[in-house]
């Protein structure tokens, strides 16, 4: 079981890594800027759901639910940047 910490890290370190893509392709694509910033924003508000789901996790169920919609959203991000 991963521990709070941990998860909150590895989250955070996605976000940061989906804002700056969206950052790096509105320098070389300002045609795209519109697209990214939806994209931020949907991180954003995705990281601010998902810390509070963390935070609640009490037991191993709860923080495998966690981490599926983590490594979902992961993709799902992925997917997106990837169609940018």
């Amino acid at each position: 079981m991963a521990s709070k910490r941990i998860l909150k890290r590895n989250v955070n370190d996605m976000i940061i890594d989906v804002v700056e893509e969206c950052f790096s392709l509105q320098m070389y694509d300002e045609g795209k800027t519109e697209a990214t910033n939806k994209l931020i924003d949907e991180a954003a508000d995705f990281q601010d759901g998902i810390l509070t789901q963390i935070h609640a996790a009490k037991n191993k169920a709860d923080f495998k639910t966690v981490t599926a919609s983590i490594e979902a959203k992961a993709i799902e991000f992925v997917e997106k940047l990837n169609a940018l």
